[in-house]
């Protein structure tokens, strides 16, 4: 057995995506002890289906307007069947394009069963994004949507042009009867069950026996955990995308995490409270975002309802966590915004666990989910960690808090993962770049910021949800993993409790007469103003200060129109809010329709800073 240092030397070397011949041998030759299984997620689909076949396992809104809803064993079935199909014709990269739909969830599980790697691709992207992905990660099939199936085959230079061997597998997202099937989806499923069901030489039928078999196949061996099992893109708002490489392994333990950290099987089991007696997840959040922060699997894992959802719809989001006892979403701070300014937003009779994501939220956000008996649970993550990694633990001291103080704890961003390690934030210089030192053993180390929540630094990560890294991009994978940790990017400080609170993305920072605004915080107190909806500050050149801050504000509508402030009044007001500095207070701010946000509720400040500097465009500017 190999010693404590040289196990450990194996892991960072995994880490830095350093190659380690040896041990790569070593763990292919050396046989897994008997008593152990693969860690891979999507054994909780077979699972749920075992123990409980009739729970309801999917409720989802078609296309044409019906309501579909579907147990755990025709959810299974369903998988099951599309794993074969993707088994029998070879199919070994899964792309798809879709929404929210049950076409998604089955093909994130029949893939996987399938021996596959799954690749999800934004469906809000323009074809050359959607394009770029799919033959960057050379997939062999494309799952589309038949609403956005034109990204893949309209155009003289569409994907389906330049890859004519690429079959798509449309999904028309209508509702079935029992003994129907209707489109080219549910046509595979079929042909994949009738495979399975016809094959002479197959011993056990299910999910066992399509597990030999595509261990039999060609160029397949028995799954290994540290096998990819999908690549989700990052957003790609300043450079292409990368793609990032999610394990069986990581993609369990993240799923086990979000079971605990959300809250998911919170409910009883014994069937006589009056409330829903299992989680019932509404997907708010897009599935191909970090395939869903892995819920697609964690709602599985303690037999949940999926709430499925194509769009975003508020007055349909507030009808849903109505009728369908739903008791989790996930969403991005900009989206509850919306959520919570909705008109049909009424407080609920009984309490949603809320996980909240994407950017920084605001002590204010949370005080107006709370009154709407929507409960926040702060979390913070990155595609390379399988979404979220740190959580915002309440603890019972904070109810006896004054006023704004237990919101604005709970809108830190916490501490680590119950499967991951503790959060670090480290020391940077003037350039955002990593202060080492060397330690007693003469190692180089990188120095952690003292618990004072003043002094920033730089959150990374290590652990057991950290990606494998970027495909086919060794040295973004090396710069991601330097020095033997995952570096976020984004500035912190570390609070004397050792919970992490983000100020902003390294770039984010105004330096300010040599003073540093954070632009997160800022925005925390403008949106206090009673008549604006969202904020964003950005930095603008100042002849004399170097940078000052600008604000961008969208406003509340009151009778169908928007709000109007008067530029002048609104920054006499954020000058006399107590906690703010002189030096924060922006010297100008502009009214717009709307923020520049990424598909997944992120705000584009990197476009914020281009109408900064070259103007707003007039589409988007609110009318006086």
């Amino acid at each position: 057995m190999s010693g404590p240092q040289s196990r450990l030397g194996s892991v960072l070397r995994h880490l830095v995506g350093a190659p380690d011949p040896k041990a790569a041998q070593a763990a292919h030759e050396a046989p897994s002890p008997v008593f152990k299984h693969a860690l891979t997620p999507t054994l909780f689909l077979e699972r749920a289906a075992a123990i409980e076949p009739d729970a309801e396992a999917i409720v989802h809104i078609t296309t044409n307007g019906r309501t579909l809803r579907r147990n755990y064993a025709e959810f299974a079935d369903r998988a099951r069947g599309l794993a074969w199909y993707f088994s029998h014709h070879g199919y070994r990269r899964i792309g798809i394009l879709a929404p929210n739909t049950p076409a998604f969830l089955e093909t994130i599980y029949a893939s996987a069963a399938a021996g596959g790697v799954l690749v999800p691709a934004n469906y809000r992207l323009i074809a050359a994004d959607v394009a770029y992905i799919f033959d960057f990660a050379d997939v062999d099939i494309i799952v589309a949507d038949a609403q956005f199936a034109s990204l893949l085959t309209e155009g003289t230079d569409c994907y389906a042009s330049t890859h004519p061997t690429v079959p798509i597998l449309i999904d028309d997202d209508i509702d079935t009867t029992q003994g129907e099937l209707r489109g080219p989806f549910d046509a595979a499923v079929l042909e994949g069950l009738q495979f399975e069901a016809h094959r002479a030489d197959i011993e056990d039928r299910g999910w066992a026996g399509l597990q030999a078999f595509v261990a039999s196949q060609p160029g397949h061996k028995p799954l290994d955990e540290d096998d990819t099992i999908a690549i989700p893109f990052t957003s790609g708002t300043t450079a292409k995308p990368k793609g990032v490489e999610f394990t069986h392994r990581g993609a369990y333990l993240a799923a086990l995490a979000n079971v605990a950290e959300a809250g998911l099987n919170g409910q009883d089991d014994d069937h006589n409270n009056d409330g829903p007696d299992r989680c019932r997840y509404l997907w708010t959040l897009p599935m191909f975002h970090a395939v869903g922060w892995t819920f697609p699997w964690s709602v599985c894992a303690v037999r949940g309802t999926h709430v499925c959802l194509r769009k975003i719809d508020y007055p349909l989001i507030w009808k849903l966590l109505r009728e369908e006892g739903v008791t989790h979403f996930n969403a991005a701070p900009t989206v509850n915004t919306l959520l919570c300014a909705d008109p049909a937003a009424e407080r609920l009779a009984r309490p949603v666990k809320v996980t909240v994501a994407a950017s920084p939220p605001t002590a204010h956000l949370f005080e107006q989910m709370t009154k709407l008996n929507l409960h926040p649970v702060h979390v913070y993550g990155m595609t390379e960690t399988y979404g979220p990694i740190t959580r915002g633990y309440i603890l019972p001291s904070w109810n006896k808090l004054p006023g704004q103080q237990k919101f604005e704890r709970m809108a830190r961003q916490g501490h680590g993962f119950l499967t991951s390690l503790a959060a670090r934030v480290i020391k940077t210089d003037d350039d955002a770049q990593p202060i080492t030192a060397v330690n007693k053993k003469g190692v180089t180390t990188f120095v952690d910021v003292p618990r004072d929540a003043r002094t920033i630094g730089e959150i990374v990560f290590r652990g057991n949800i950290c990606a494998k890294g970027y495909y086919k991009d060794p040295a973004a994978t090396e710069k991601l993993f330097a020095g033997g940790v995952l570096h976020s990017g984004d500035l912190a400080v570390m609070h004397p409790d050792g919970s992490v609170q983000i100020l902003d993305r390294a770039k984010d920072i105004i330096i300010s007469g040599g003073e540093n605004i954070s632009s997160v915080a800022l925005e925390s107190i403008l949106v206090e103003h009673p008549d604006v909806l969202e904020a964003a500050v950005v930095a603008v050149p100042d002849s004399h200060w170097g940078e000052r801050p600008k604000a961008y504000l969208t406003t509340k509508t009151r009778s169908g129109k928007p709000v109007s402030i008067e530029q002048q009044a609104f920054l006499d007001w954020v000058k006399h809010q107590s906690g703010i500095s002189r030096f924060m207070v922006p010297r100008e701010m502009e009214v717009v329709k709307e923020l520049p946000k990424t598909s997944t509720g992120k705000l584009q400040k990197n476009v914020l800073r281009q109408w900064a500097l070259k103007g707003t465009p007039d589409d988007v500017k609110v009318a006086p």
